[in-house]
């Protein structure tokens, strides 16, 4: 598979995720990789209540630890995933939700740099 085809695997895998496990997918996803990085932006995903929610600092901190909790109760099946489009060793995972502008970036690090993997 090409570079391209991968990461729109990847966005595919991912929205699938955000779908089944998080209760709805973005309207945009974008996936890039970079070295040993496969970033992931996810734009407008927040729900009608949770826009309702960020209008607040306390409903800010609610948005951000429910999907942090949901996120890490369900990376495990989100990292298989990745794993099945492109076998390689993932080392660590970062998450932020951006209720100010409704993205969600994912970043999955390898021990190993991906564009050379893929272009043997």
């Amino acid at each position: 598979m090409t570079k391209g085809q991968i990461e729109s695997k990847i966005s595919e895998a991912v929205s699938k995720f955000e779908i089944e496990q998080m209760g709805r997918g973005p309207e945009k996803i974008k996936t890039t990789i970079v070295q040993d990085l496969i970033i992931i932006r996810l734009t407008g995903f927040l729900s009608k209540s949770e826009k309702s929610l960020a209008e607040s600092k306390d409903g800010i901190d609610l948005i951000k630890k429910v999907r942090m909790a949901l996120f890490e109760n369900a990376l495990g099946r989100l990292i298989d995933a990745v794993k099945g489009i492109i076998d390689i060793e993932i080392v660590s995972t970062h998450s932020d939700v951006s209720t100010k502008t409704g993205e969600k970036i994912i970043v999955f690090v390898s021990s190993s740099n991906i564009e050379e993997i893929i272009n043997k």
